[in-house]
């Protein structure tokens, strides 16, 4: 039953990413919510990451449109047994799946009447007509087939090369994958912790006694910091992790994707990338750029040189192109609400890299003097937790 003329290990994720696209899609014009497909982010990578993990376990002739199987036309090599990468990735993303899906509830953001506040901006910023295109297209659509992108590492290393035994690469990439999801994790309790103590203490401000009191124990312990008056007021969190990311949890999950996609990139049996002699030299590339008539021919020398080695990177590169983009328009609507603090939140610390927090530092005391520089952390931290770095 394949769908179309798509190719054999696409077949059965394309007809899923299709039903969710569709499913998602009409349930977000009948509730009027569009979160739906955010309802099924935390799932969705796992799901398809299983599918090519589990290959060998799965029927090969379809019983029913939208019943996962195996196509023969994969071959037997990767039909006759597991591939250990595979698994293990799959581990990795099944791991994943758990932190997000936990910070998901605890947040309320299963709840079917829930939306995104970016996607409540938006529908106030655009025509009616044209966020319902933008609905259809990019929150449905593109975001749909992005989360089965994210699975294509584990096709990789699950169709594409033989199943080996684990190398050096792969014990490396997942401490260093475990370590994004333990330090993603830390900064989603300090995010939730701080939020618990800045409800707690504007309602008590308010005189509001139905609050719930913010209980320092009842938190992860990581995330018990000395909040601060200073902190509630502020409206945002810049303590703990976030003194040295804007967004260390958008951080973490770019880095988390980009070690998955590295996986079988870095395998023994890596894919073959290209080499300094595919490449045209430096005096043939100067030559084409300065001649227009050469310019078709360039870019398709380039394209047929490196386009295997976007493939392998998609991935990533999607999912990163994606969080660019969202958080640049999150942060607008951050500064719209604190228009001096979070001005001095980003001035003050790096969007996603904590390395660009100091050099961000150093360039306010070079150009601003130390006056300048006192201004900024007092609106960032508080004065009573500013301090030189």
């Amino acid at each position: 039953m394949a769908l179309l003329s798509l190719p054999a290990y696409l077949d059965w994720p394309a007809q899923f990413c299709l039903f969710c696209t569709v499913s998602t899609w009409i349930a977000s014009l009948i509730t009027s919510n569009v979160s739906q497909v955010d309802r099924l982010w935390t799932f969705l990578p796992t799901i398809y990451t299983a599918y090519f993990a589990l290959l060998p376990a799965l029927p090969n002739v379809q019983p029913f449109w939208l019943a996962p199987y195996a196509p023969k036309a994969l071959g037997w090599a990767t039909l006759k047994d597991f591939s250990p990468r595979a698994l293990l990735m799959f581990f990795l993303t099944f791991t994943w799946m758990c932190r997000l899906s936990y910070n998901t509830y605890r947040r309320g953001l299963f709840n079917l009447h829930d939306e995104d506040y970016r996607w409540i901006v938006l529908r106030r910023q655009l025509p009616p007509w044209l966020f319902q295109v933008i609905n259809l297209t990019f929150i449905a659509a593109i975001q749909n087939m992005l989360l089965l992108l994210l699975a294509l590492p584990t096709y990789t290393a699950s169709v594409l090369q033989p199943h080996t035994a684990f190398g050096t690469s792969d014990y490396a990439l997942s401490i260093v994958a475990l370590g994004l999801l333990a330090i993603e994790f830390t900064a989603d309790n300090q995010q939730y912790a701080f939020h618990g103590y800045k409800h707690a203490y504007l309602a008590k401000q308010d005189g509001k006694t139905k609050v719930k009191a913010y209980k320092p124990g009842e938190h992860w312990p990581l995330a018990r910091l000395a909040w601060t008056p200073d902190d509630a007021k502020r409206g945002f969190i810049t303590r703990g992790l976030w003194r040295y990311s804007r967004h260390p949890n958008f951080a973490c999950e770019q880095s988390f994707w980009w070690v998955i996609t590295l996986f079988p990139l870095l395998a023994r049996s890596a894919p073959s990338f290209p080499a300094l002699s595919e490449i045209p030299p430096l005096s043939i590339l100067l030559e084409s750029l300065v001649t227009p008539s050469l310019y078709p021919a360039l870019i398709s020398s380039l394209w047929a040189t490196f386009s295997p080695s976007l493939y392998y990177l998609s991935p990533a590169l999607a999912l990163s192109a994606l969080f660019f983009s969202s958080t640049a328009f999150t942060e607008d609507i951050s500064r719209s609400k604190y228009p001096e603090a979070y001005a001095a939140y980003q001035k003050r610390v790096a969007m996603f890299l904590p390395i660009g927090t100091p050099l961000k530092a150093l360039i306010i005391k070079l150009l601003g003097g130390e006056k300048e520089q006192k201004r900024v952390n007092r609106l960032v931290w508080g004065a009573s937790h500013v301090k030189q770095e």
